[in-house]
């Protein structure tokens, strides 16, 4: 800490990313473990944060993230959005094929950034705010892997036919953004991918999740 920041607002902040990590909830007890102070400064912060509904509490008096933080993340996707538009750009016109930031939106894979080719006679047309299940395509199926612990070398996936017919994907999952589960892949009428495209989705994916960090 440092004398320009808030050591009660850091807590609170620690409280947040502590919960958001579990699937189950914590007590006071584990919270106050964890952050390494008594219970009673525990109970001030849960207090203050199910003011804000940034917490909730179940009957047995596990804290868990509140349904405000919904609220604060309906305003992330555009800020996500312009940090990944220059790497899509780039991809698109690279490739020649419609590129995309893919996020996780609840069990489903929602696109939040498309950019076209400019060069190209046809491409294919995937809107900003499409949505898919997470286990079909190749934006989905990247994001599952690395969910998995699957990521491999060289790291992306691709898929045929699994969105719309004649329709090829390539994606790699985004890596090392805390908070974030998406990935950035390329859509294309093909029959198959050109071996070239997985390994420049790859570099894409880096360069969209540096931007992120």
């Amino acid at each position: 800490m440092t004398a320009e920041t808030s050591q009660t607002l850091d807590r609170g902040l620690r409280v947040l990313k502590l919960l958001a990590d579990t699937d189950h909830g914590l007590t006071v007890t584990e919270l106050s473990n964890k952050l390494g102070v008594n219970r009673t400064v525990v109970y001030r912060l849960l207090a203050t944060l199910e003011q804000h509904a940034l917490v909730r509490r179940d009957l047995g008096g596990r804290a868990r993230v509140g349904l405000g933080v919904l609220r604060l993340g309906r305003q992330v996707h555009p800020l996500v959005r312009e940090a990944a538009l220059p790497a899509l750009r780039s991809l698109a016109e690279d490739i020649g094929a419609t590129a995309h930031l893919t996020l996780v939106d609840g069990t489903e894979a929602l696109a939040v950034a498309v950019v076209e080719p400019t060069w190209t006679d046809y491409h294919v047309a995937y809107r900003t705010g499409f949505r898919h299940p997470l286990d079909r395509g190749a934006a989905g199926r990247a994001i599952l892997a690395a969910r998995q612990g699957l990521v491999t070398d060289p790291g992306y996936e691709l898929t045929h036919g699994e969105l719309e017919a004649g329709a090829s994907g390539a994606a790699a999952a985004l890596v090392g953004v805390t908070g974030i589960e998406g990935s950035v892949g390329v859509v294309m009428l093909s029959d198959s991918v050109p071996e070239r495209v997985g390994p420049r989705v790859v570099d894409a994916a880096r360069e969209v999740a540096d931007a992120l960090r």
